[in-house]
């Protein structure tokens, strides 16, 4: 064996090796994300960003090709699968959506209204147009309240707000009252609203953001709330709004035991203008929670979301 040969062998193992870490780092990243210590908002930055892992795949396949390392290019194929496991089902096309008995449902939506929005006139009849018989909203003050309030006033007779979060119904609510997400202002309540099938109770809650460097707020607020929402004694629950957390955050899978997620798949809210994220939730309890969908609406930089709320 000449010293070329030598040199080739080497480099050939070389490459198996570089790109066989690659996919092996790479599975081990879509598997074990939340395993990664939450060190300065990493861990939960990784949680976040796992199905779009998914994109560097292609790019691990191409190069390992681009390269002539055919094992690396197979070597692809592992991160794909665990990809496909975790996250595949998430696109793939599913049956219809299934919606309860229309004489037993409410239409419910939520919608974080941004702060600086510009044009919170039309985002409200945007809301409003949905039709929905609950819409609940998040950072509800400064510039856009007033617009806010006159406009889906003309549409909805009861309504009620808090600090920064509010509810508008088609149907009686009593007995409004502050909910704790872990800040010292105003960012949740609770109602109750008389349906034409009962009473619902129906929390709007907004969490309190991650910051570079600090998840702690937004767990605590988590971890607040969860207790808080483990401890009601509503037969008939519903929780909307902002929880600043992904579907595939690490503190998700725990929280409130007992409620069910409107959405089970991408259904990305965040940022509107290409959401990557799906920060936005409607979670019940004692009801049927069907029919979600992702809302595009003019103005805030969160999309909206909306479920069928079955009562039975």
């Amino acid at each position: 064996m000449n010293q070329l040969d030598v040199v080739s062998r080497r480099t050939g193992v070389g490459k198996t090796a570089v790109f066989a870490s690659a996919a092996a780092l790479l599975t081990l990243l879509l598997v074990g994300h939340t395993w990664i210590p939450d060190i300065g908002g990493f861990g939960v930055a990784v949680d976040t960003a796992a199905p779009w892992l998914g994109a560097l795949i292609p790019v691990l396949a191409v190069a390992a090709v681009l390269c002539r390392c055919p094992v690396g290019a197979v070597a692809a194929l592992i991160p794909l699968l665990a990809w496909a496991y975790l996250f595949g089902s998430w696109w793939a096309p599913g049956p219809p959506a299934r919606t309860a008995a229309a004489s037993h449902t409410v239409r419910v939506v939520s919608q974080n209204l941004f702060a600086a929005n510009t044009s919170p006139t039309a985002t409200a009849r945007a809301l409003a147009a949905t039709n929905a018989d609950i819409i609940a909203v998040q950072e509800l003050g400064g510039t856009n309240r007033e617009s806010v309030l006159r406009t889906l006033d003309e549409d909805y007779r009861y309504h009620d707000e808090l600090g920064t979060v509010g509810l508008w119904s088609r149907y009686p609510i009593s007995d409004t009252s502050a909910v704790d997400v872990g800040v010292d202002w105003h960012r949740g309540l609770r109602t109750q609203i008389a349906t034409p099938h009962g009473q619902l109770v129906v929390y709007v809650v907004h969490l309190p953001s991650i910051r570079p460097g600090d998840t702690t707020t937004r767990n605590n607020g988590l971890g607040v709330l969860s207790r808080a929402l483990s401890e009601e004694n509503a037969d008939r629950v519903v929780v909307a709004g902002d929880f600043n957390t992904s579907s595939t955050d690490r503190r998700w899978s725990g929280f409130a035991p007992g409620y069910r997620d409107s959405h089970s798949g991408a259904g990305f809210t965040w940022p509107a203008s290409f959401p990557l994220a799906r920060l936005d939730h409607i979670l019940g309890r004692g009801v049927t929670v069907t029919d979600p969908s992702v809302l595009s609406v003019p103005g805030p930089d969160h999309r909206a979301v909306s479920a069928v709320i079955g009562l039975g």
